[in-house]
């Protein structure tokens, strides 16, 4: 592999240069790529793919697309990039992305003698019952299939969709794995190219944790959002049964209207408090352990550190609640029932003669309370916006933790 610092030295210089000497289509495509562009191969004309070249040819790569059916996948790609059979597509770029599926693997055999020496970028992901049924990953068996080939893996974590559109702050990350550094460097190089950060993730064995990381379903939200639905089961319960369940039961008085919304109203505060106190909480008992052993430098218990990872989830939850909290109150005044117990309250202080009803007191309780609420929701949501990583990115540690702890 004595050529592959050579690429990686060819496309850094190249990728140094400005993007000049094109113009673009009517649909916002590349007409031509620049000249002495890097050239890159693609093997596939799916979705992804066509996405992977519109991506690289916007980042000023010369584009060589290799499909079973050349004439009929040509429309479908940017017109700067070259759409040709895969025997020509891998025969003059040193750098070649595989945008098939792993039961398509073998299909590419044929080739083996085009690809020899040439760096194969893996971008594919398995299913859920693909990665539980096989042992190995796909590049893994991506490089079984082609010995004299280096396999990277990279861009498995990118949708297609990301490609087109461009990176943002929460998915710019491209995780990169492969045994071999220069060819690393060489796309990671192209990463950084297209506007992403590359990750070295190591060796090419780490390609199966790679490609289970799409198949994760928001990891770290399960444990905080078991939590908050068991604290809203358990207040909704208690709720119920104060202000619905016990008047029936001792004064036979109907209050089952209440469950859709004013229990619910009820129960969502409670919620509220005590997840945000569980944001907080485990900070205090860090403390208390690291005065105790004298040091900070142990790790805590697998139970404490759990839960400090998980402070942040916790904290969106609690701010989730009380926002549902205020938009409940905001339609209390508008339920039918609401509307009838005015009227009655009118009726009753007519038959009672009282031209004027006003407690001083209950007044001033009602315009505190609504006046607290709405300074404790606003400052909730400054602390929940600046806990976002798009946010949180943007401020250095003394504005975060001022926003943290004031």
């Amino acid at each position: 592999m004595s050529h592959q610092p050579a690429v990686a030295t060819k496309m850094s210089g190249e990728m140094d240069k400005p993007l000049i000497g094109r113009h673009l289509d009517s649909d916002g495509s590349l007409a031509e790529a620049p000249s002495g562009a890097p050239k890159v191969g693609i093997l596939g004309s799916g979705d992804f793919a066509r996405s992977l070249a519109t991506r690289l040819v916007g980042s000023g790569f010369n584009v060589v697309v290799g499909s079973r059916n050349p004439k009929r996948s040509a429309g479908l790609f940017p017109s700067a990039a070259q759409v040709t059979f895969q025997v020509d597509a891998v025969s003059s770029p040193e750098v070649i992305f595989v945008a098939v599926f792993r039961e398509h693997y073998s299909s590419l055999c044929r080739l083996s003698e085009q690809l020899a020496g040439k760096i194969l970028v893996d971008v594919s992901n398995p299913t859920e019952q693909e990665h539980l049924r096989h042992r190995e990953s796909n590049a893994e068996y991506l490089a079984s299939l082609f010995p004299t080939c280096t396999v990277v893996k990279a861009f498995n974590v990118i949708s297609a969709w990301t490609l087109q559109a461009g990176p943002r702050d929460g998915n710019r990350q491209v995780p990169i794995c492969g045994d071999q550094p220069e060819a690393k460097r060489a796309v990671s190089e192209m990463v950084h190219a297209m506007g992403f950060m590359p990750v070295d993730m190591g060796s090419l064995a780490s390609s199966r944790e790679v490609e289970a990381i799409p198949l994760r379903l928001l990891p770290g939200w399960k444990v905080p959002t078991l939590l908050a639905l068991g604290l809203f089961v358990c207040f909704y319960a208690y709720n119920f049964i104060r202000d619905v369940l016990q008047p029936y039961v001792q004064e036979r008085k109907n209050k089952f209207y209440k469950l859709p919304v004013s229990v619910v109203n009820t129960t969502l505060p409670c919620v509220a408090y005590v997840l945000l106190s569980l944001v907080y909480l485990p900070g205090v008992l860090a403390a208390a352990l690291q005065l105790r052993r004298g040091t900070k430098y142990r790790r805590f218990p697998d139970w404490l550190d759990h839960w400090l990872q998980h402070r942040k989830q916790i904290g969106l939850l609690s701010f989730f609640c009380a926002a549902l909290h205020a938009l409940y109150s905001f339609c209390l005044p508008l339920r039918r029932s609401h509307r009838y117990d005015l009227v009655n309250l009118a009726v009753k202080q007519v038959l009672a003669n009282k031209s004027h009803l006003w407690v001083e007191e209950e007044v001033w309780r009602m315009e505190i309370y609504l006046s607290v609420g709405v300074l404790a929701l606003g400052t909730l949501s400054l602390l929940a916006v600046t806990s976002l990583p798009s946010i949180a990115n943007s401020l250095n540690w003394r504005e975060f933790s001022f926003v943290q702890v004031k």
